[in-house]
This record gives structure tokens, sequence and C-alpha cells, in this order.
């Protein structure tokens, strides 16, 4: 073990670089979500809840697919698993054509879930793999670092993507109440084939890279093996994965997590928008969010694990999540849009400590528990349209005693950011105590 463990920094850079490649990949096609929604709004006339189920589509493709995810890649190992998640990511990409074609909403969604099934596959893949391929009190550096690829992404693909699809979206909602029917449906149908190109260029970049990654010098990583030669003798003895409390625990956590998480990115756009924010600016606030996401990974980069612990990292995160979601409650107009991008601070450090420390000491679990880590994902399926549901109830009370449309979206739209307040709660409990309970009883 200790020649491995002296090798570790040589021979796995390569393979760091190539996974840093695929989280890259999952931050572009995931953050495009928050311009997607907005576009989706006005395309098909949805209410709020039915314009965050385009998230919801992506995300609940992880409790569909992790498990026969996490059978796949056992069968097929983690680099052909990430070269099929990829080629399956891609002929999601291609049925945004039909999906175009047709305007239809139930198209789009399948177009989303199919992308998100390659996604699961490929994400049940890599965050064990690279949780594992080094020490295990390490695996938070190494996840900050995936981090990074992925949030610098999102914020490309936020961009490109609110450019593409956002712009000229305030006068097409204009027109379309005061313009004929036929009218109304060119303006639509314009509108509906400015995803083409850009779906077309993401499937031939998902197909190449599943080319690539296919013949990567990727080494077969032994989870089990990895993480048994870590176990404490009386770890040995569980039989079952619900004999980890702490296991179901981290699960919990990183459901409520990515909701927060998901909130904090993908309804940035359409809650500057109800605050009446011109899209031309509005289509930057995702990348406001993910900016701060970044340089707060750089900064765990740093200091994980030689001068801030793990759980430290988590429980300071937790806090400064709670506090944020009151200064948004708190504020109004632009400052409380600043505090919605300010829980990209809070949320970096959350996924990269969670992950180790739920995995820490699992053995020959360490499959199946990375496979529920992910299921946790659908946190984003469950939560933000949660949100979606809280505003459009909030906006029809206000106006049923009196308050204008505009100000009654723009103030359900931000009260209904308590939900956030439950989600760090939950964060913070697991970082103060959850980790630790290792046995259902303290015999």
């Amino acid at each position: 073990m200790s020649n491995h463990q002296a090798s570790t920094k040589t021979n796995y850079t390569i393979p760091i670089a190539i996974i840093a490649g695929l989280f890259s990949i999952f931050g572009f096609v995931t953050w495009i979500n928050g311009a997607l929604i907005p576009f989706m709004k006005t395309l098909n006339d949805l209410t709020e809840a039915q314009s965050y189920m385009v998230a919801s589509a992506s995300y609940i493709s992880f409790v569909v697919m992790a498990l026969p995810s996490s059978y796949i890649i056992g069968k097929i190992g983690y680099k052909k698993g990430m070269s099929l998640g990829l080629s399956i990511m891609a002929i999601g990409a291609l049925l945004f054509i039909p999906a175009a074609e047709a305007q239809t909403y139930w198209l789009f969604l399948t177009a989303i879930f199919i992308q998100g099934t390659g996604m699961t596959l490929c994400q049940t893949a890599a965050n064990p793999y690279i949780t594992i391929i080094g020490p295990i009190e390490s695996g938070a550096k190494r996840m900050a670092l995936m981090g990074i690829a992925n949030k610098s992404a999102g914020a490309l693909g936020s961009l490109v993507f609110g450019a593409l699809l956002l712009s000229g979206i305030d006068e097409v909602k204009e027109k379309i109440g005061t313009v004929s029917a036929a009218e109304k449906e060119q303006l639509l149908a314009t509108m509906a084939d400015s995803v083409i190109t850009p779906y077309i260029v993401m499937a031939v970049v998902l197909f190449i890279f599943a080319v690539l990654i296919r013949k990567a010098p990727l080494p077969e990583v032994e989870a089990a093996a990895e993480a048994e030669d870590e176990l404490k003798p009386d770890e040995t003895t569980k039989t079952s994965i619900f004999q980890f409390p702490h296991l179901w625990l981290g699960v919990l956590t990183l459901f409520v997590y990515v909701g927060a998480e998901v909130i904090a990115g993908d309804s940035i756009i359409a809650y500057g928008l109800s605050l009446g924010i011109p899209a031309a600016d509005a289509k930057f606030f995702t990348l406001f969010t993910l900016s701060a996401m970044v340089v707060t990974y750089a900064l765990g980069v740093f200091l994980i694990p030689k001068y801030l612990k793990q759980d430290t990292a988590l429980k300071i995160s937790a806090i400064l999540g709670i506090v944020f979601s009151i200064c948004i409650l708190s504020t109004t107009g632009f400052t409380s849009v600043l505090f919605v991008a300010s829980l990209g601070i809070a949320n970096a450090l959350v996924w990269p400590a969670i992950w180790p420390l739920t995995l820490n000491g699992l053995g020959k679990f360490t499959k199946t528990a990375s496979a529920l880590l992910i299921m946790a994902i659908a946190g984003g399926a469950v939560i933000l349209p949660l949100y979606g549901k809280l505003v459009d109830s909030g906006k029809h009370k206000l106006m049923t005693s009196g308050v204008q449309e505009a100000e009654a979206i723009a103030t359900a739209s931000t009260n209904s950011y308590w939900i956030l307040i439950p989600c760090y709660a939950m964060i913070l409990f697991f970082a103060i105590w959850g980790h630790k309970i290792k046995n259902w009883t303290k015999s």
C-alpha cells in the first residue's frame, strides 16, 4: 500500500485532468438550465412551477438511473461507463432538434431527461473515482478542483446560452400579447429555432469526448479494495448498507444541498426578471452565482486539508447559507439578487465535503453508497419546483388581495426563498454531528 500511496501524485495527474474535463462537460450542460427556464416559460406559456420542471427533468433522472448506472459500471468499469454516459448525453442533445421543430413542452423535457440519464452514468462513475483515487482526507481538495472545472464551464454555458436564447426575449413577451395568432406563431417558431444550432454543436462535442474518454489513460481503481485497506477492525463486521447511519444522513444532506444549489443557480435569472430587471442584464445572473462558487472552490483547494478540515468547511458553509438566506428575505431589488448569487460562496464546499465524509469507512459498500449519493441529486428535481409552487401560490394570494401582478410576483419570488433555511440547517446538523454517527446505537 505504501508504494502505491507514494506514487499516487505522479500516477494520477493525467487521470485527474481528464476527469476535470468531464466535470467541465457536466457543468456546461447543467447550468444552461438557468437560461432554458425563462426561455421555455415564454415559448410554451408556462407557470413558474411548470417552468422549473425543466430543471426537474434533468435531476429526476438521477433517481431513476443511479442504481442501474452503478450496476452498469460494476459490469463495464469506470472508463467505459463514462464513455457510454457521454454518448447518451449526445443523443439527448440531438432530440432538442425535433423538440424545437414541434415546440412541444414534453418533448423538450424528454430530451433533457435523456441528457440527465447520460450524466447520471458519468457522475456515478466520476464522483467516487475522484474521491478514492488518492487519500480520503484530501478527497474534498480533489472534489474542489473538479468544482472549479464544473462551475467555470457552467458559467461559460450560462453566458453562451443566455446570449443565444434570451436575447430579445423581453420584446417577444411584449409582442405576444398584441399580435395576431399567425404572427405569434411565427415569433415563437423563430424563438424555438434558436436552440437548434447550439444543440447540434453540443451533440458533436459530446460524441468526440465519448471517443476520447474511451481511449484515455484512466487506470481502473477498485473502490472496495481501496477503501477496505482504510477500514478500522471494528468496521469490517458490517454486512449491510443499512448499518451505516452516517451514509443515510449524508444522502439526505446531499438531497437538500442540491436543492439549495439549484435554487441559487437556476432561479436567479427568473428572479431578476420577476423584479423587473431587463433580460439583457438578468441573463448574467447565473454567472454571478457560479463565479462566487469558483472563487470559493479555489480557496478550498488551497486550504483543505492543510489549514481547514472537511467538516469545518461544511460548518462554515451551512452557517453562511442561513445568513445569506435571511439577507435575501430582508432585502429587495438588485441587492436581493446579489444575496442569491452569494449563496454560491455558501454552496461551493458542501458537495466536496459531503462525499468524503459520507464514503469514509464504507469499504466494499462504496459503489452502492456512491449510487445512493448520486440519487440524492434528485433534490434539485423536488426543491426547485417546490420553490416555484410557493411563488405561484404567494402571487395568487397577493393578487386576490388587490396587489398588482408585477408587484405580486416580485414579492412572492423574494418571500419564497425561506425554503432555503431548513436546507442549510440540515447541512449544519450533518457537519456537526451527522457524519460522526457510525452506529445506530451508542453501545
